[in-house]
């Protein structure tokens, strides 16, 4: 008797074809964890992938030497080669520029040291609270407020968090924790489940609030891993997410934020005012536009905080003032970001 599994054997093998690129199998997406740690470093060799003649390299080592490179592959893909006006490089290309000392741009431009009460927090608003839960980025923004931020001295840890947790254990007032960095999402999930099961064992907390880029500049990061204890959580979960340029929506970002808002999350975005990037008003337009077309809420318009090295990307507050009237006479109310400037000691945004 010829049983199933023999017949299979006697058939004949199929016609093989040889691969053609429209045949060949497509490669296997590397883990988020992957991506992250294969992520560019060496300003030549951003460079040399971006066609960038040798005009650039100079600043960029020299931009490099004071904050590193950090660009990831997703993202890199997203930026046009041998085009050094392109919106996405502007914003991870070290410069010459970042050398040079402006008056006004310092260190800690939000005086973030004066409002530090334990390591890794953050205390500047009432109500809300913010816990340094990575000292990773996923890359590198050349304009970051926090590009020279002590992270050495705040970096998170088990006994850390558990000092953070008893000082919002003590103030029934904060109703919000924020995880924020570096990147939050730069922490493994194991790490953030066992954080985030803490915070909403506090009752009066209702909120939790994640700034991240990553699902921007990785979209492979919102895993199944990720929405699993985000999902759970009985807190009420926000993501502001941080984008400057259109450019950056690619449609695996539209995937990611459509898993995050099926997992309950609201989206918000926050964007800065950035001389190169977006500081005309037909960028923020399709800026907006396409926000919400991938299900995210423009929330805030920063203008730059004066931090040493990110003077070059400055727009002057009535030039800022004017692109937001602008912007007003083409977009609905909804899609309208809040033009706001962060002042050390004020209680909230400073809406300009």
């Amino acid at each position: 008797m010829i049983t199933r599994s023999s017949a299979l054997l006697q058939r004949p093998a199929p016609e093989t074809k040889p691969l053609t690129p429209e045949t060949q199998p497509l490669p296997v997406q590397a883990r988020w964890q992957t991506q992250l740690a294969g992520a560019i470093r060496d300003p030549h060799e951003l460079c040399r992938r971006l066609g960038l003649d040798a005009t650039w390299q100079g600043g960029a080592a020299r931009g490099h030497a004071l904050f590193e490179v950090r660009v990831p592959e997703a993202y890199l893909s997203r930026i046009r080669p041998g085009d050094p006006s392109d919106p996405l490089l502007r914003q991870v290309l070290p410069l010459i520029e970042e050398d040079r000392s402006v008056a006004g741009y310092v260190a800690d431009p939000l005086a973030e040291a004066e409002h530090t009460p334990a390591k890794g927090l953050i205390h500047k608003y009432a109500g809300r609270v913010l816990l340094i839960a990575s000292p990773a980025c996923a890359v590198n923004c050349r304009y970051c407020f926090r590009r020279h931020f002590p992270y050495e001295e705040n970096a998170p840890s088990r006994a850390q968090w558990e000092a953070s947790l008893d000082y919002l254990r003590e103030d029934a007032t904060i109703r919000e924790a924020i995880l924020s960095g570096g990147d939050p999402l730069a922490a493994n999930d194991r790490r953030l489940a066992w954080l985030v099961e803490r915070l909403e064992a506090i009752p009066h907390l209702k909120r939790l609030r994640l700034h991240t880029r990553l699902p921007v500049v990785i979209p492979d990061r919102i895993d199944a891993a990720l929405l699993d204890w985000l999902g759970a959580t009985r807190l009420q979960k926000v993501m502001v997410l941080h984008i400057n340029h259109a450019q950056e929506i690619e449609e695996a970002v539209v995937a990611a934020c459509r898993r995050l808002r099926e997992a309950g999350v609201t989206l918000l975005n926050q964007s800065v005012l950035l001389r190169g990037v977006n500081d005309d008003v037909d960028a923020l337009a399709a800026l907006s536009e396409r926000l919400f077309e991938a299900g995210i809420l423009p929330y805030y318009l920063h203008v730059l905080d004066p931090v040493s090295g990110a003077a070059h990307f400055d727009v002057a507050d009535d030039e800022a003032r004017a692109l937001v009237a602008e912007l007003r006479e083409v977009l609905p109310g909804f899609l309208m970001p809040r033009l706001v400037r962060e002042i050390p000691g004020e209680a909230s945004k400073t809406p300009l």
